[in-house]
């Protein structure tokens, strides 16, 4: 929408249920109900393991969900795991310009 409608979008996204202001899902849903951005992979990286949050996230068409590990290097580990693959390995759609 304006003035945005000519922004940049990412080639992936990390989110988290817990916002200051509005519910990582609530976020999810707007980003997956989007013509524009629906195919964005969107990775669910947040402190909650709660079932009720994994289910939402995967019944929102989140493309994956990940609990943060407490200490720093496990997280460091996670961030290069996810890089990885998701832009190494995987393929994406090529963006049109």
């Amino acid at each position: 929408q304006a003035p945005y409608q000519d922004a940049i979008t990412p080639d992936l996204i990390l989110l988290d249920i817990n916002l200051p202001k509005v519910d990582g899902i609530e976020v999810l849903i707007h980003i997956k109900e989007s013509k524009v951005l629906k195919r964005i992979p969107v990775i669910m990286l947040t402190t909650s393991s709660a079932e009720a949050d994994i289910l939402k996230s995967y019944n929102n068409y989140a493309n994956c969900y990940i609990t943060k590990p407490i200490s720093l290097a496990s997280f460091m580990d996670v961030v290069s795991t996810i890089e990885e693959f998701w832009v190494s390995l995987v393929q994406l759609p090529v963006k049109k310009i």
